[in-house]
């Protein structure tokens, strides 16, 4: 009879999972209960759409360990003066670590924030997100969001039960961007520690520092200071792909020393739709690997190419069997200076659209 039980309640837990991320993915936006705070008609109206995170974390006092515990309008009267800056529209999209997140939900987020933005009295948008996801979240909003309104996103290194949580200064200074004129045609950032990223350049550098989000050789965008935005770089030309109803199952795989493919091979056979290998220096494989991409786009599956190297990207340089030259000539996609798991999500939203065709699907990465 327990097991029985046990197996009844894993189906239940399982089905609830599914019919989230279902709803997540194909509803046209969560209908969810908004708080509004503010009515002052000379200020912008921000909406602040909250997912969870560390931002949203207070320490379990039985285990020590940070769990979700503040709600999104917590979040807000945390902060203080932030009525000053804009009237304030709340939503509760979520409460889960980022490292739950997965892109269904990110496909129901971006119809969530377009849901809010298009009343003509909102100016921009804030997204609460855990930090160890933030970066890939922002850029799969980037891509998808019809709007082009202001969205900042915001988390925290530090729960609320720290001695001086970074969240609320956060949340501050994302309110105050997404207010500002003077950020305007940023697209979608991820503002932390005062300082702007584009969504599609930044990454996360350090596990516990507050000082962990910068975007690499391509700099900053701007910084806030004395309640001013202060911008040093355009924003990088935005992508817009339109939303698919459905993402294909995409493999992000690691190559090392010793690879012999084996795992490339796997993820065709199991009904991977493309592959993103993560090769070594300018982005080159050992020919065992290569071996194992051929075999993928030669049943059809699309291969993008990355490198595990923090600054610059893949390039065809090398023509031994495995080097980047021979990879793009053979037919895999060069992926540039863009992350692994970014990566992933550009070719999730654009095989939809190209049907998997090679050279189609290998011009979003252009």
């Amino acid at each position: 009879m327990e097991e029985k039980m046990r197996k009844l309640t894993t189906a239940i837990v399982f089905l609830a999972f599914f019919i989230l991320v279902y709803t997540a993915a194909s509803a046209p936006a969560q209908k969810l209960k908004i708080d509004s705070a503010g009515n002052n008609p000379n200020l912008p109206t921000v909406a602040i759409i909250t997912t969870g995170g560390t931002i949203a974390e207070k320490t379990d006092p039985k285990t020590g360990g940070a769990v979700p515990a503040v709600s999104g309008k917590d979040l807000v009267e945390a902060v203080p003066g932030l009525l000053k800056l804009a009237n304030i529209k709340v939503a509760q999209y979520s409460n889960i670590d980022s490292s739950h997140m997965t892109p269904e939900l990110w496909a129901g987020l971006s119809r969530t924030v377009d849901g809010l933005l298009k009343d003509p009295k909102t100016s921009g948008a804030v997204v609460t997100h855990g930090t160890d996801t933030i970066a890939t979240g922002a850029y799969f909003l980037d891509l998808t969001l019809q709007s082009s309104k202001p969205v900042v996103f915001a988390g925290a290194m530090r729960d609320a039960s720290d001695l001086s949580p970074d969240g609320p200064a956060n949340i501050y200074n994302a309110v105050l961007q997404a207010a500002s004129p003077e950020a305007k045609d940023l697209g979608v950032t991820v503002t932390m520690n005062q300082y702007i990223n584009s969504a599609r350049n930044v990454r996360k550098t350090q596990s516990t520092n507050v000082q962990t989000f910068n975007s690499g050789e391509h700099g900053y965008l701007g910084y806030i200071e004395q309640g001013k935005v202060h911008r040093y770089n355009e924003a990088p030309e935005r992508q817009k792909i339109p939303l698919p109803e459905k993402l294909p199952e995409v493999a992000l795989l690691k190559s090392y020393a010793g690879d012999d493919g084996r795992f490339v091979r796997y993820a065709v056979d199991t009904g991977a739709k493309a592959i993103v290998v993560e090769a070594v220096g300018a982005g080159n494989v050992n020919a065992k690997v290569y071996e194992a991409i051929e075999y993928a786009m030669g049943k059809g599956v699309p291969v993008a190419i990355t490198t595990r190297v923090y600054h610059g990207g893949v390039w065809p340089i090398y023509g031994d069997k495995g080097g980047g030259e021979t990879l793009q000539k053979a037919g895999a996609i060069l992926a540039g200076d863009l992350t692994s798991p970014k990566a992933r999500i550009l070719l999730m939203l654009a095989l939809p659209h190209t049907k998997g065709n090679f050279k189609e699907t290998a011009k979003f990465f252009e």
